[in-house]
């Protein structure tokens, strides 16, 4: 290492070691830092602050937390003073590793040693709290950072914000916005993206595009995530001319859809039973270079099974099989498209084959053939694949059951919808209307068929 340093012509002084010492703990190679550290000691240089704080944080980007906890350990009993960038580069790294406990404690401790927290200290450890959903927490915390005089930035507002929505408490991020402004600090396209896509998928498309206004108005440019947002809103919302208009202004804006806003759109029109437009939004997509996508593929063959065009349906599902995208989403589909065709046969044996492609059917799978067993009149194979959904670990759910005591009862096998719903009830789980409404016909069913009048 010295032949290294000499022949790169480095100083040997601590400003341009230090610097090399950066230089190798961004290179993500943190032991050459540790060995240009080791050389620093043997010249009988007086490493810096500075050189420690490097070198912790070239041992968090290395997910190495452990031991840069035990670092700046060695650095205070050495007797060094750390300041409130070393702070921060330890708490954030405890922070992402699942620490924030730890990362609390060594907040509470720094004024003990002399040395203040600022924003970005509390930023790290709000934003941990925030995405563990401890919201209550962050806020306090959030109080607290205020009353000690400490001004909230964009960051700090903004991690609020994101985990208020999380959470569905819309007002709340509302107010939290509005308190920003009122403070002078300026929401950024993130802060407003957040706000934005949590209202759509709420359903508050007026207000998201309230929200919107004010972002033009603040001139924060939108990107693509904020029009995708908006797009998504508006065809949940069954708005699809508004969201086309909204897709030209954003065109119009040079800014590019991507995969995500297309997918959006072919989803929409392919649930109307539109296949044909969705088609055409494909190759616009395509001209534009941009990629279909296995959701892509999905989308369109859904809405080809929802129209019963199931020859259609299949000609997609075969490309994404070439194309290894087929995936069990696309399999769960095509196998209700099939049951749906009454073509019971065609969808068991995609069942089948989705085992020896190394595939695992999921519930949906499963509930989608038991259902189709049922209503092509073979209870037996139904059962059986009750039975082996439970072998292959698949938890049967409140839909299960509903599946198959309504199959049962429908089958005239009303004791082993009851004996099923022993089970159901073993497992935790409360029968809904669906599962009384099933026994109560069943039931009547039985006492007709066996009634002696």
């Amino acid at each position: 290492m010295s032949k290294t340093i000499e022949l790169l012509g480095i100083s040997h002084d601590v400003y341009s070691l230090s610097i090399l010492i950066n230089c190798f703990c961004h290179l993500h190679i943190v032991d050459f830092g540790f060995s240009v550290f080791g050389k620093m000691l043997k010249f009988g240089l007086e490493p810096t602050t500075v050189t420690f704080t490097t070198l912790i944080n070239g041992l968090c980007m290395e997910s190495k937390i452990h031991k840069a906890v035990e670092f700046f350990d060695d650095m205070v009993a050495r007797g060094y003073q750390p300041n409130v960038r070393t702070f921060n580069v330890i708490v954030n790294g405890l922070c992402k590793f699942g620490k924030t406990n730890v990362a609390i404690g060594l907040l509470k401790g720094m004024a003990d040693r002399g040395c203040e927290p600022n924003v970005v200290t509390y930023n790290a450890i709000i934003d941990a709290l925030c995405k563990d959903e401890l919201v209550g927490e962050a806020l306090e915390l959030f109080s607290q950072m205020r009353n000690k005089g400490i001004s909230p930035d964009v960051i700090t507002y903004t991690s609020l914000i994101h985990s208020v929505c999380k959470l569905g408490q819309k007002n709340q991020a509302l107010a939290l916005m509005n308190e920003m402004v009122e403070w002078n600090i300026l929401p950024n396209v993130y802060t407003f993206n957040v706000l934005i896509d949590a209202l759509c998928k709420d359903g508050m498309v007026s207000e998201s595009q309230n929200t919107f206004n004010v972002m033009i108005q603040r001139g924060v440019e939108p990107d693509v995530v904020t029009y995708n947002s908006l797009i998504d809103g508006l065809c949940i919302s069954d708005q699809f001319k508004e969201a086309l208009a909204l897709l030209k202004q954003m065109v119009g804006r040079n800014i590019s859809p991507d995969v995500f806003t297309f997918n959006i759109l072919i989803d929409t029109l392919c649930k109307k039973g539109l296949v044909s437009n969705a088609q055409n939004i494909i190759k616009i997509m395509i001209q534009r270079g941009v990629e279909p996508d296995v959701v892509t593929y999905n989308s369109l063959m859904d809405g080809y099974c929802l129209c019963k065009q199931i020859d259609k349906a299949r000609k997609v599902f075969d490309l994404m099989v070439t194309n290894e995208i087929a995936d069990i989403l696309g399999y769960s589909i095509l196998i209700n498209g099939y049951c749906k065709c009454k073509m019971i046969d065609d969808a068991e044996e995609l069942f089948d084959e989705m085992s020896h492609k190394g595939l695992v059917p999921n519930v949906v799978t499963y509930h989608t053939l038991i259902k189709g067993m049922f209503q092509a009149g073979r209870p037996q194979n139904a059962k059986e694949l009750f039975k082996d959904m439970c072998s292959h670990g698949q938890q049967p759910d409140i839909v299960t059951f509903s599946i198959m005591i309504d199959g049962l009862c429908r089958q005239g096998n009303l004791d082993e919808a009851l004996a099923l719903l022993k089970a159901m009830e073993k497992s935790r789980l409360k029968p809904n209307v669906v599962i009384y409404s099933s026994l109560i016909n069943g039931t009547c069913k039985d006492m007709i068929r066996t009634s002696p009048f």
